[in-house]
């Protein structure tokens, strides 16, 4: 496995790395001293920002694995996969508003924005297999387009999805975050709905390399990647199977698109965001390995959330500095598929 020879290469980097997991370990579980708090604040503010950071992480998975499939396995550069993100949005916000269905805008969401998908398959991307700089041109101008189309059909407002009522309010965790003066702990109250978002894309994820590592759909989608030709003199069909693979991941796209609108929200801008996101999410985890989006994803929606709380100003360049040191140091990502 990566973290055994991890370890047996760099055996400084790897007790570093085990004494900041048992800090941060501490710094969750344990009571905080009043000399803790008084340097770092109030511990229910760390970790909030740390559930958050695990939350977002989950929503970045989600549009990060459907981009990992199409960029990373398929070597499709579509760098209109923000666009899938912000549609599928959009879609599950006027189903949601129209049936007054949380469940069904996902359903929904996953179907319109895999057709999109299917489309770019068949009428872009096969007609310039291995042709990444046109892949490149091709998409950022479709990218525009559907920005532009999608700000003259829904405007630029903010929208949110309405989170169903069995959803609403926080839920209890065990984790102490202050000792009252009659000695009776206070627990976390964590928004319920973020739990079980982060919980299905964990679902999700597990679903996917199972998949991809265990089916022989699976078995295909790799070979074919590696050699497409010799697949094909088999009998597969293998385009089929890429506009299969390629509508999944613009499907996963439009699903964390509608879990964005639910505990965040929608609007104009949010495309380029999400693609940025799943670029650096790709580019740390490593391309086609679905573990490592998983990895690069919690990274980077901690190092986010925990930026934006203590160092606010240099938020985002604490983003960018995580992908220019594993790209120092590892440049395929940390779990790069071999």
């Amino acid at each position: 496995m990566f973290v055994s020879r991890f370890i047996e290469r760099h055996p400084a980097w790897a007790l570093i790395g085990i004494i900041a997991i048992a800090v941060l370990l501490w710094l969750i579980f344990a009571v905080w001293p009043p000399g803790l708090e008084a340097a770092f604040g109030r511990k229910r503010v760390f970790l909030n920002a740390v559930f958050n950071g695990i939350t977002l992480g989950g929503l970045y998975f989600m549009v990060a694995s459907g981009f990992t499939l199409i960029f990373g396995l398929m070597r499709n550069v579509n760098l209109a996969h923000g666009s899938l993100y912000l549609f599928g949005g959009y879609i599950g916000y006027a189903i949601s508003a129209w049936t007054g269905s949380w469940v069904l805008s996902f359903v929904v969401a996953f179907l319109a924005v895999a057709l999109v998908g299917v489309l770019l398959q068949i009428f872009v991307f096969r007609r310039m297999e291995g042709q990444d700089l046109r892949q490149t041109m091709v998409t950022i101008g479709l990218s525009i387009v559907f920005a532009d189309l999608m700000l003259w059909a829904f405007g630029g407002d903010f929208y949110q999805i309405q989170t169903p009522s069995w959803l609403i309010g926080p839920v209890q965790l065990p984790l102490i975050i202050a000792i009252k003066s009659s000695g009776e702990p206070v627990y976390l109250q964590y928004p319920l709905v973020r739990l079980v978002i982060f919980a299905a894309s964990v679902v999700v994820g597990v679903a996917m390399w199972l998949a991809l590592n265990r089916t022989r759909i699976g078995m295909i989608v790799r070979a074919g990647v590696d050699d497409r030709d010799i697949l094909a003199a088999t009998g597969v069909q293998i385009q089929f199977v890429f506009v299969l693979v390629f509508a999944l991941g613009a499907g996963l796209a439009g699903v964390a698109g509608v879990v964005g609108g639910t505990f965040q929200s929608i609007s104009p801008g949010e495309d380029t965001r999400f693609l940025l996101a799943s670029l650096v999410v790709v580019i740390v985890g490593g391309m086609g390995s679905i573990p490592g989006a998983a990895l690069g994803a919690v990274i980077i929606g901690l190092a986010e959330q925990l930026g934006s709380v203590y160092i606010p100003t240099y938020a985002i360049v604490v983003t960018f500095l995580i992908m220019v040191l594993v790209l120092a140091l590892r440049p395929q990502g940390l779990l790069a598929r071999r």
